[in-house]
């Protein structure tokens, strides 16, 4: 999240955050937003008309892109259906390898090395209904290393990860 804020703020990005939605208040992704001067609010997926209030929150702040950030549950299919092919979530992982529900964090790096990969990296993709099954809009990659731990090798794919997300919007904006 931090690095999509920091990037729209660049001159020439051709989008701009409008507002970071959080599941509870005074999470590290609310306290970041508002050291970089971003607008949030906390609209908890547990509470009463989750998907008609984050919607008409999308509404009122007129948002053309949503990206999720950390996000580890389904979006509702009516915010999906009214967002179509504007709605992106990034994976630590090259999809569609090491995807799926219950792939997230560190159990898709210890599946990379589990698996025996020589190369991973991150993937941005369209949201579907599904977890991790959206058309892929952009990958980067990283080498996994001989003496590799799950940790060093999330490190490296999130230093990835910062570089993707905001190619990938640029990339989707200016090509429209």
């Amino acid at each position: 999240m931090a690095a999509i804020i920091r990037a729209t703020q660049e001159p020439n990005f051709p989008a701009q955050v409008a507002l970071v939605v959080t599941p509870t208040e005074n999470t590290p992704a609310a306290e970041t937003a508002k050291i970089l001067s971003t607008s949030t609010l906390t609209i908890s997926p547990q509470g009463p008309n989750y998907s008609k209030t984050l919607l008409q929150t999308l509404y009122d702040h007129q948002i053309n892109l949503v990206c999720l950030a950390g996000f580890m549950t389904l979006l509702p299919l009516e915010i999906i259906q009214a967002f179509p092919d504007r709605i992106l979530n990034i994976h630590p992982a090259l999809l569609p390898s090491f995807g799926g529900k219950g792939m997230y964090g560190i159990h898709v790096h210890r599946a990379v090395l589990a698996a025996g990969a020589e190369t991973t990296g991150c993937t941005v993709h369209f949201v579907s209904e599904r977890y991790d099954e959206g058309a892929i809009l952009h990958q980067r990659t990283c080498p996994v290393l001989p003496d590799d731990t799950p940790e060093t090798l999330a490190a490296r794919v999130l230093e990835q990860e910062h570089i993707a997300y905001p190619e990938a919007i640029y990339n989707l904006l200016t090509s429209q």
